[in-house]
């Protein structure tokens, strides 16, 4: 069983048994953002996270091997995306891109933001104009060294 028959067994019976990523993820024990991400095939579970899920999702044991497999990261079908909301994302940086890095230069010096050591909480905003998504990204500065 490939990781990718894994997520789509993991979406599947999620649907079918109507289930939560937030159910999930307090079974998991960490955040819905972090679980989600797991689940969907970017991070690793641990042998008893996987058994969780596993039992949860009805998954067979194959399935719940593959959640302890170190993933390749990255999981954009093509370089643009096509999806309408991951492509807004993607137009959020190719806007506001060079802003954040010169922001982030200003103030911490020449480095990068950690995608490793990262937290990111997602929330409904209430609005009158409507509801907004808010989204809030933490992650460790990492500076570039000299040598």
């Amino acid at each position: 069983m490939t990781r990718n028959e894994v997520t789509d067994l993991i979406i599947a019976n999620k649907l079918r048994k109507k289930l939560k990523w937030a159910q999930l993820a307090e079974a998991v024990g960490y955040s819905k953002e972090w679980t989600t991400a797991a689940l969907l095939g970017q991070m690793t579970l641990t042998a008893e996270q996987a058994a969780k899920v596993g039992a949860m999702l009805e998954l067979p044991p194959e399935a719940v091997t593959q959640l302890q497999v170190v993933p390749y990261k990255g999981s954009l079908p093509t370089t643009v995306p096509t999806d309408p909301l991951i492509y807004r994302f993607y137009e959020l940086i190719s806007v506001y891109g060079i802003t954040i890095k010169q922001l982030i230069n200003e103030e911490f010096g020449d480095g990068i933001m950690s995608a490793i050591d990262f937290s990111m909480d997602i929330t409904r905003e209430p609005d009158p104009k409507g509801d907004r998504v808010h989204i809030v990204m933490s992650g460790k500065f990492l500076p570039y060294k000299t040598y």
